[in-house]
């Protein structure tokens, strides 16, 4: 269970009993016995939720002024106040001032422990719903049937239940975030917390602040970093060749030594953090150029991942269009349409530099933009001219070279276009090819032949 939390109460063997109780339930305790090292242990890390006692004898604060300065510092904390008979309404009063909830003196285990949990799950949910808010859409599964697919699914499942760090490639839009995000819901460490954050984004002067987090001193404020956020869970950190060297130097410590100071501080911080990255850059290629240091490239690419482009797995279009359009249905009121053959075959056809991300852009465009009845479904004519294959430059271009061929040698360069475009857009399955096209599979393989077209490229014949 990977939770942490900070108990904090003056009296020795009331503490060690909360400890030991929540210990036994798998929990992470750390104990403090006054406001000061309560402070001072919050500040070296924020727990994931604070046990605290209403009296707390020989301390500069009592547990209500404790839980004021707490909150100041982080005002999602759950605080659950432990109080004595007589203290009950000051309990009470906690509460409206954002404890989570209060246990009376003595108090039986099970209702600790059940307390416990539900301020736990309470504050879980509000991070999955500002996670769920803040990403463009909420797929949780790798859609595809394709064969490179189901090798990325079946690696998943290997990988996940390591702790091995993974430098997942691929080019933009491809899905690499989700891939991270679908590790980690696999792992061990799927009830911590997940963060991203891309590197491109971040101004290179605050990247530290972003990843280490700041001390300030004058103020007496400290604001936690990303690791510190993501302790017990998983930090996904995408385009990580655009991290400056120097915030290099500092992430290479943190994977040798599990440890790291934030800025302006002087005290190390320990966390326990599954370290995810990727790049659409060729590391290897940057470390050799200086951009990137070599011994941090190995430290992170302990198990490599490669997210293929939409290019690499054609065949499987139709099923993520289908995804899409039933996702945007749903979120926008869009009224849900079918794809023509046609416009199918063109979706199949183009190149998708922008990958998975740019084919889900275009479909709400299509939904936008489409007319006619919500019946009929949504032919070649109503494709953006990026997309159309029978529109655009390279159109353009191909029928100016073929209206200067002879006859012969237009209708050869038009089959053989034809037909490469068809076995890319079924994955190289040539028995599926055959179907479509409205030939045998046998005179499928002669024209082929004939063409001077591979037929056994990308994919299987079907037997």
């Amino acid at each position: 269970m990977s939770y942490e939390i900070l108990v904090v109460e003056d009296e020795d063997d009331i503490r060690s009993l909360i400890s030991g109780i929540l210990s036994d339930e798998g929990y992470h305790i750390r104990e403090a016995g006054n406001s000061e090292e309560a402070l001072q242990k919050f500040k070296l890390r924020k727990p994931s939720l604070v046990i605290l006692d209403v009296w707390l004898k020989g301390s500069e604060l009592d547990g209500i002024e404790l839980m004021d300065v707490l909150k100041d510092m982080d005002a999602d904390i759950p605080v659950i106040i432990i109080s004595g008979h007589g203290t009950v309404e000051t309990a009470v009063s906690a509460i409206r001032k954002g404890a989570y909830d209060y246990i009376v003196k003595p108090f039986k285990s099970d209702k600790l422990v059940i307390t416990a949990q539900r301020a736990l799950e309470t504050v879980k949910l509000k991070q999955e719903n500002a996670e769920l808010r803040g990403r463009a859409t909420s797929d949780d599964t790798l859609i595809g049937s394709s064969q490179v697919i189901m090798q990325i699914r079946q690696k998943i499942d290997r990988i996940a239940p390591t702790n091995s760090r993974i430098l997942i490639s691929g080019p933009s839009g491809s899905g690499k975030e989700l891939m991270a995000r679908l590790i980690h819901q696999a792992s061990n460490r799927s009830d911590g917390p997940f963060k991203a954050v891309n590197a491109a984004s971040m101004v290179p002067e605050r990247v530290e602040e972003e990843l280490f987090g700041v001390e300030d001193h004058t103020t007496n404020l400290t604001n936690t970093g990303l690791l510190e956020r993501a302790h017990f869970g998983t930090l996904y950190i995408d385009e990580v060749a655009d991290m400056p060297l120097e915030t290099q130097s500092k992430l290479l410590r943190l994977l040798v030594d599990q440890r790291f100071t934030r800025i302006g501080g002087e005290d190390d911080i320990q966390v326990d953090v599954r370290i995810i990255t990727s790049t659409s850059r060729d590391l290897e290629r940057e470390t050799k150029l200086g951009r990137f240091r070599e011994d941090l490239y190995h430290r992170l690419n302990v198990m490599p991942l490669v997210a293929p482009s939409l290019m690499e797995r054609r065949e499987d279009i139709p099923e993520l269009v289908e995804h899409f359009i039933e996702r945007l249905s749903g979120s926008t009121g869009l009224p849900a349409r079918s794809i023509g053959d046609d416009a199918m075959a063109a979706l199949q056809a183009h190149d998708w530099p922008g990958n998975v991300r740019q084919l889900r852009n275009n479909v709400e465009r299509l939904l936008i933009l489409a007319s006619g009845e919500p019946a009929q479904p949504i032919t070649l004519e109503s494709l953006p001219d990026e997309v159309s294959i029978l529109r655009g430059n390279e159109g353009i271009q191909t029928n100016e070279k073929t209206i200067s061929m002879p006859l012969r040698n237009a209708r050869e360069h038009f089959e053989r276009e034809y037909l490469q475009t068809q076995i890319e857009r079924f994955g190289g399955n040539i028995s599926r090819t055959a179907n479509f096209v409205g030939m045998e599979r046998s005179a499928l393989h002669r024209k082929l032949k004939s063409l001077g077209i591979s037929s056994s490229s990308g994919g299987s014949d079907g037997s």
